[in-house]
């Protein structure tokens, strides 16, 4: 390990490696000389020893990867019980497994756990990016990519956590929603409420990667998101063993059945896999689908108002797998079969059933499909942009299918809300009896009769029901004829209850699937999507009893919030503070005290014999209530002597937790009786469909029953009574929707109806309550890991316990005493703004720290490339010595031979002179003289001086070669490529020399000529010359090709479109198309096809119908065969193992067969990089058990030798030739 001298600067330990990008600000230590330039001190720490500490590479990594994860504090505020156990953020960048990324924003964590996440992640904390703020980065310096801060919890404008604004009001709540919503943050929490601002668009916030990024992580290390209560709820029944269930709450149009199918699908997500829970999974989500189509409309506000409430119970095994679940409905809304204003429209089961069904299927239920033929529908056609109502009906066909509906069941389903549709299409008309009495009757009997057929009904039976009624006086049955006005009433409340009876029989039916075997042990995951509270210009007796069941749930809501908060006072030994809020119990006593509530002196009026109106039951009221300070009328105010004309005379008023809702009691008796007459009952009992016969069981004869059936009212408060209880026993998880705008329209925010909902909803009460006390707490360790940097006592190490270092912590940060309390396992800060505080310093810190880690980074940076640098010049300098004396050492070598060649030579001539005659230098000079001269040309060079010219050629001067050369380039022929003339040479002895210049001449000139041509050309002219290299000399017909240029495409695929569609059956580039003759293999005949040649296929196709007849892969052509006549005869011979090689080869006719296989053969070079085998043969070979002429493979024998078992080869190309005519 290389280990250098640190000398002048001490390393600090930081949380951040480069959280902000800024000048080097060094530590120096003392007698290390003078400071460098923009060097600062390090405040908050004592001088360090003397003593220079060796630090190397390895301890700087360690160093920054401790302080990424431990040393710079792992949690945030909201991190509960620290880092993960996986080790910091899952979502950071690569090299460090940076827990934090950017500031974090402090939110409150009611029950710390999980881990946190960095602000710079995509998964991080609530809000917008905002870089790091820090010194500037110094010219030329590299800068690594800055952490980006998340614009957190610490942003007022954009508060994740409302339980953290600053000051708390109603403003800066809207505030924050509307800036959050215009950033497309629709998810805030409060506490652990979430709350779901609708954008009425799709978002892409829903993805698999996000179920991933909120599976198993800390509800309050992520951004605000629905998944993340989801997970919430779901981990802690898996893994704590508590029941959940999930509250949503928010008034039509606001989101909630979204919310509930968003919730349901999560869970399914991150819920185990296998093929029984997938089946169970499946059924539990299909049920969304059926129940939307029973039990949802369009109204004004939404175009899938859910018209009831749904409280789905699923069920867990011990390992988390869903097992089934239970769904119970309250209070559909059955006054919409019958009547809904214009704009609006009836459950979405009528339009899919008429846009949606067959017309067999319409035919048997006896519609129409057309919506305007319905008197239920308002007789109006009623389409929903972007709703496709056949699409939407075969999607319930299928998931009723999934659930487990039998063929018959869906039928019978059917054919009883065809009868709901058509009793409205029922007319009566007046008529008079004997007595004078006005009597009513069946005005057209074709609907009547229809819907008899339909049941299995006597039409007789079902218009008397209709028209008249029996009534009992004493121990006689008297049978009375009703009115038109009268018999519209009977209609309309078998319509209803028909309708009513059949929704709670499908909710039964679809509990007989999913719902679980009993004896097995289970967790249950409730999950309540209801009405919200509900304030309307004219409010009657449905928004009473809805608004009573929000009540409940806010008085739930209060009741489990403080049981929580006050249990972790005491479990903490916290003093208990008392918090002040609105307990809403009285008005709850007001609607559902069983002796002189609302709801019990409405069901005392229903009951009371005599003449019963709404006028009584207001008086009563009026008596009752007259001194309650929750309820007010016109009576009640006139006797304080106080004036409100906006309170008419048959009206009350209540003043709920949300605010005050005026109600008038016209309907309130009708309604909450909701009678249907005994003839009604026991006609639909009568009917012969055995569905239809099941819903009204108390139309048994054989079973006559006196007794009333209960009230809306009072059944309705069971059911919130059951409700209730159920709730008591989860835990619950609370997701309050907002609708923005009444228009529907997209990431449109309008305040004032925001507003009134977050009072509706009680918004600013429950972060009132999450607020009570003290507004943040975290366990000690945790939060002494984020913030120990703030104290020289506690960093870089605190050796003491946890709690003992946060109180030194917080004691030298000098906050007030009245603001911290410390648990046993928790600190508790009381106010958001000392959190701020202590995150604004930390956030300093972080700078000063991360600069600090900067500057000695680019130290250890700087000796590193040092040291580099160094080796290198020592490499480099020792191979340039090197170089430098093996070129020395060539030198003298080439030297040394130097001087050897002129001794021997000087040494050679001295023994010359001594032993050889003095003619001996003539006889040498003749014989280097004859060796230098060429045998048959002319000598290159005079003889030497002094001596003769020699018995070989003349010697010929250089200035004639000069002189030819000059003269030749002033000559030369013109560039045209078919111009061959060159000028002859003018001395016999240059003749070879003048011809090897034409040549090289000739070549240039037609590599100018080459780069002159186009692409297209240049390709033609590479076929060609790809052609003349394969039948140049070897077949007769290429003489005549010459002439004829290469086209490809002979056929006019462009102009004629009954061509166009053969060249998208091979899906490639075309290359050659064009018609040619198939002899057949049976009988030599000839058909005609379309040849399409393709850059990977080959396909022949019938000209007539222009349909592919065979299409050949050229992979599966293994070589062609052609004689050396002028036909146009081809073989194609194909491989055994292909599709079509099990028939034989091809035996073609092309009337341009050259270029035919010079594009075949240039196809395959570029596909498979190998050329086509073709054979050129002039005689015919087969075995004898081809009588018929066909020709398979192998056919083509080439030599000009016959098989013994053949014919003559020319007489068998003959007559192929006389085949292609």
């Amino acid at each position: 390990m290389t280990v250098f001298l640190m000398r002048p600067f001490v390393l600090l330990p930081s949380a951040h490696c480069r959280a902000l990008c800024g000048q080097p600000r060094l530590r120096r230590l003392p007698g290390s000389g003078p400071a460098a330039a923009g060097s600062v001190p390090c405040p908050g720490f004592p001088e360090p020893r003397e003593e220079a500490p060796f630090v190397c590479s390895a301890t700087i990594a360690f160093l920054c990867l401790f302080l990424l994860r431990g040393g710079g504090g792992a949690a945030g505020p909201r991190a509960g019980l620290g880092a993960s156990a996986r080790g910091g953020c899952r979502c950071c960048v690569p090299q460090f497994p940076c827990p934090e990324g950017g500031p974090w924003a402090p939110a409150p964590s009611w029950a710390g756990r999980g881990r946190p996440q960095c602000g710079s992640c995509p998964g991080g904390s609530p809000g917008s990016a905002t870089p790091a703020t820090g010194v500037p980065q110094a010219a030329g310096t590299a800068q690594p990519p800055a952490m980006e801060a998340t614009a957190s919890l610490l942003d007022a404008a954009a508060v994740g956590d409302l339980v953290m604004l600053d000051p708390l009001s109603e403003e800066a709540l809207l505030r924050t929603l509307q800036e959050r919503f215009s950033r497309e943050e629709i998810y805030t929490y409060i506490g652990e409420v979430v709350i779901s601002v609708n954008p009425y668009k799709p978002l892409p916030i829903y993805t698999p990667e996000k179920v991933e990024e909120y599976h198993d992580c800390n509800f309050f290390a992520v951004k605000p998101h629905i998944y993340a209560i989801a997970d919430d709820a779901y981990c802690s029944l898996r893994d704590r063993d508590q029941d959940q269930c999930i509250l949503i709450t928010g008034e039509s149009g606001a989101g909630k059945t979204e919310a509930s199918k968003l919730v349901m699908s999560y869970v399914a997500a991150v819920s185990s896999k296998g093929e029984e829970v997938d089946k169970v999974k499946e059924q539990l989500l299909q049920s969304n689908p059926v129940l939307e189509a029973f039990g949802n409309a369009k109204t004004i506000r939404n175009d899938n108002s859910s018209r009831f409430g749904k409280y789905m119970d699923v069920e867990f095994d011990f390992k988390g797998d869903p097992l089934g679940g239970v769904i119970s409905n309250y209070l559909l809304e059955k006054s919409r079969i019958v009547h809904h204003v214009k704009g609006e429209r009836n459950f979405h089961i009528f339009y899919q059933l008429l846009a949606g069904g067959s017309a067999q299927l319409l035919q048997k239920l006896k519609l129409r499909p057309d919506c305007s033929h319905y008197g239920y529908l308002n007789r109006e056609k009623s389409v929903l942009p972007g709703m496709d109502d056949a699409a939407n009906f075969r999607a319930m066909q299928d998931a009723m299918a999934i659930i487990g509906f039998t063929p018959a069941e869906v039928t019978a389903l059917l054919e009883v809300t065809a009868v709901v549709l058509k009793l409205g299409n029922v007319e009566l008309s007046s008529c008079f009896q004997a007595s004078g009495m006005e009597a009513s009757s069946i005005a057209e009997p074709q609907e009547l009769q229809e819907i008899s057929q339909l049941v299995g009904l006597d039409p007789s039976t079902l218009e008397q029901a209709l028209c008249s009624r029996t009534v009992k006086v004493r121990d006689e049955s008297v049978l009375t004829a009703l009115s038109v006005s009268q018999g519209y009433y009977c209609r309309d409340a078998l319509a209803k209850n028909i309708y009513s009876r059949l929704f709670d029989w499908l909710v039964d039916r679809i509990n007989t699937s999913i719902r679980v075997k009993p004896g097995e042990q289970r967790k249950v995951m409730g999950v309540l999507d209801i009405y919200g509270f509900e304030i309307f210009q004219d409010n009657g007796f449905e928004q009473f009893i809805i608004n009573y069941c929000n009540e409940k749930l806010q008085q739930i809501f209060i009741l489990m919030t403080l049981k929580e908060e006050q249990e972790e006072y005491v479990r903490e030994g916290i003093q208990w503070t008392p918090v002040e809020f609105f307990d809403n119990s009285i008005i709850c006593d007001l609607i559902e005290n069983s002796k002189v509530g609302i709801l019990a002196m409405l069901d005392e009026e229903c009951l009371r014999p005599g003449t019963v109106n709404e006028d009584t039951f207001i008086t009563k009221l009026n008596q009752i209530f007259a001194s309650h300070k929750h309820y007010e009328s016109k009576e009640t105010l006139n006797a304080k002597h106080v004036t409100d004309i906006s309170l008419p005379l048959r009206c009350f008023r209540i003043h709920h937790y949300a605010g005050k809702v005026t109600y008038n009691v016209t309907g309130f008796i009708e309604k909450n009786n909701d009678l249907l007459f005994r003839d009604l009952s026991q006609a639909m009992w009568a009917a012969q469909h055995t569905l239809l016969r099941s819903l009204f069981p108390e139309g048994d004869p054989q079973r006559p029953s006196l007794k009333l059936p209960p009230t809306t009212g009072s059944q309705f408060k069971a059911s919130v009574a059951t409700l209730m209880k159920n709730l008591y026993t989860k835990n619950p998880n609370y997701i309050r929707c907002i609708k923005p705008n009444d228009t529907k329209t997209a990431m449109l925010f309008t305040p004032d109806l925001v507003l009134a909902q977050v009072r509706y909803l009680g918004l600013m009460e429950n972060v009132r309550v999450r607020r009570a006390g003290y507004a943040f707490r975290q366990l000690y360790q945790p939060f002494l890991k984020r913030y120990k940097m703030l104290s020289s006592r506690t960093w870089p190490h605190w050796m003491g316990n946890d709690r003992e270092g946060t109180e030194v912590l917080l004691a030298e940060l000098q906050f007030p005493p009245e603001e911290l309390a410390y648990g046993h396992t928790k600190i508790f800060i009381r106010s958001p703004q000392t959190l701020f505080d202590l995150e604004k310093r930390r956030q300093q810190r972080v700078a000063e720290l991360a600069t600090l880690i900067q500057a000695t980074f680019r130290g250890w940076r700087c000796r590193k490339q040092y040291q580099q640098m160094r080796k290198s010049q020592i490499l480099i300098s020792a191979w340039f010595r090197g170089h430098a004396q093996r070129n020395r050492y060539k030198q003298m070598k080439r030297s040394v031979l130097l001087l050897q060649a002129y001794a021997r030579g000087w040494k050679t001539r001295r023994m010359y002179r001594r032993y050889f005659r003095s003619n001996a230098r003539m006889r040498l000079s003749n014989f280097i003289y004859r060796r230098m001269v060429s045998s048959d040309g002319i000598s290159a060079s005079p003889p030497p001086r002094g001596c003769a010219q020699g018995p070989g050629p003349p010697f010929v001067p250089p200035a004639q070669v000069q002189k030819y050369l000059i003269g030749l380039r002033n000559n030369l022929p013109p560039m045209a490529v078919l111009d061959r003339t060159w000028p002859p040479a003018p001395y016999k002895f240059l003749s070879d020399a003048n011809q090897e210049l034409k040549g090289i001449f000739y070549l240039w000139k037609c590599k100018k000529y080459r780069e002159q041509l186009s692409p297209q050309q240049r390709a033609v002219l590479q076929a060609k010359l790809c052609a003349s290299e394969l039948f140049k000399d070897k077949k007769a017909l290429y003489a005549h090709s010459l002439q004829q240029p290469f086209r490809g495409e002979y056929l006019g695929l462009t102009q004629n479109r009954k061509y166009q569609k053969l060249q998208a059956v091979a899906k490639d580039k075309l290359v050659m198309a064009e018609a040619v003759q198939k002899v057949n293999r049976a009988n030599g005949k000839k058909v005609p096809r379309l040849l399409l040649l393709t850059t990977e296929h080959l396909v022949l196709a019938d000209p007539k119908a222009a349909q592919p007849k065979l299409v050949l892969s050229l992979s599966d052509i293994r070589g062609a065969s052609v004689s050396r006549f002028s036909d146009g005869l081809l073989a194609l011979h194909l491989k055994e193992t292909s599709a079509a090689g099990g028939k034989g080869d091809l035996l073609l006719v092309s009337p341009h067969l050259i270029e035919l296989v010079t594009r075949l053969h240039q196809t395959l070079m570029d596909a498979t990089a190998q050329a086509l085998p073709l054979s050129i043969v002039d005689q015919y070979a087969g075995p004898r058990a081809w009588p018929t002429w066909a020709f398979p493979e192998g056919a083509w024998a080439g030599g000009g030798v016959a098989t013994a078992q053949g014919v003559s080869g020319r007489a068998g190309w003959n007559r192929a030739a006389h085949w292609a005519g």
